[in-house]
């Protein structure tokens, strides 16, 4: 609302205006407030952690994860404040990078050398920053330099920016943070083997600076988990399932059942997308609020196929509108369970059954939409 609209509002539109205005501001402090208070939690637990309750490397995948959850939740607090001038803290003084390391110079310079009012250019020095890379098993160094051209008649002095990096002003480039990351996710490397990985490669990165990497990593990418998930739910069908995980409970001396939710799409669907929906429980709320199940015609969320087994967290969604569509390894299952373990008759033919479906499927794997339905209808 600008100024110049506020003569041309009745009272009862100006009111309702200033409502919506003073709730997102309160929504906005809630979440700077419960954030907050996540941090000092966080931080209790990295400070006041008892090392007798944990053996060596218990404690320190520990604190890779309450390094990497501080990281993540100070950089959402710090997005969330923005606004406001960002008040001064004492930054840790960095090393700079060892010498014997192989660079590699990026050149930015302006495309054009001349001035706008038509005089030459004159390059009167350049901004160095250096940048930590990494290609398995050996380190190098990006040399960003940047010249600096000025024009004695304007007296203005002209740069090239340098794009943009996923962590502003950090030392690790695109590639070395990609590393850390599919080495911990992927190859299932915590974050102190990974330290000694560097070491015996000639750098050494303490395992707290890895852990910041990858919290600060987490808050770039979640836009574009958003998207990938919005993206799903475009889709008309969709395969739905639950992993158990363990978590480290602080305190507990123990860990936590918890539990991954994928959801993706179908194997013929030229989207080929998974989401993993992390939460601390297996309640059907967790699926419901995935896929936007609100329980309001206002709002009624998504409204297509679910293939899911038959865990009853998902039955609920199935009561708002989703489609429930049973998975036949699942049905298949029980019935080799009767067979396998009882001789039943039925379990078995049921079995050949089976059989002739999947033999379907495979023939019509590489038909379009419209053939493997007409296929599907003849011979299943």
């Amino acid at each position: 609302m600008i100024a110049d609209d506020i003569d041309t509002l009745d009272p009862q539109e100006l009111r309702e205006r200033l409502r919506k205005a003073d709730a997102q501001l309160a929504f906005q402090k809630s979440i700077i407030d419960k954030l907050t208070h996540e941090n000092a939690i966080l931080k209790r637990l990295k400070f006041a952690a008892k090392s007798e309750a944990y053996n060596a490397e218990q404690k320190s995948l520990l604190e890779e994860t309450l390094d990497t959850d501080l990281a993540a939740v100070a950089a959402e607090i710090e997005a969330l404040q923005s606004a406001k001038a960002p008040a001064e803290k004492q930054l840790p003084r960095r090393e700079k990078l060892p010498a014997n390391l192989p660079r590699r110079e990026i050149h930015h310079e302006p495309q054009n050398t001349t001035c706008g009012c038509g005089a030459p250019l004159q390059r009167i020095g350049e901004d160095v920053a250096e940048k930590l890379d990494y290609q398995p098993g050996v380190f190098t160094v990006e040399r960003h330099i940047r010249g600096k051209w000025v024009c004695r008649c304007c007296e203005k002095i002209t740069q090239a920016p340098v794009p943009a990096h996923v962590i502003d002003k950090g030392v690790p480039t695109a590639g070395l943070l990609a590393q850390v990351l599919v080495a911990k996710y992927l190859d299932h490397l915590p974050l102190y083997r990974q330290e000694a990985i560097f070491e015996r490669a000639g750098h050494v990165i303490a395992r707290s600076t890895l852990a910041q990497w990858v919290g600060e990593c987490g808050v770039q990418l979640q836009p574009l988990v958003d998207a990938l998930a919005a993206e799903l739910l475009r889709h008309g069908v969709l395969h739905a399932d639950e992993t158990p995980v363990a978590m480290l409970k602080p305190g507990a001396g123990k860990t936590h059942r918890a539990y991954l939710w994928s959801y993706c799409t179908t194997q013929f669907n030229p989207t080929q997308g998974v989401v993993f929906d992390f939460a601390d429980g297996r309640g059907g709320q967790h699926v419901r609020d995935f896929l936007k199940l609100s329980g309001t015609t206002a709002k009624p969320g998504w409204q297509g196929k679910l293939v899911t087994d038959d865990f009853s967290g998902y039955k609920a969604c199935f009561e708002l509108g989703v489609t429930e569509v049973g998975c036949m390894a699942h049905a298949r299952r029980k019935f080799h369970e009767l067979w396998i373990n009882h001789g039943s008759l039925v379990g078995e033919q049921a079995l050949k059954f089976f059989g002739e479906l999947y033999d379907v499927e495979r023939e019509v794997a590489e038909a379009d939409s419209v053939s493997r339905l007409e296929l599907r209808r003849r011979r299943s």
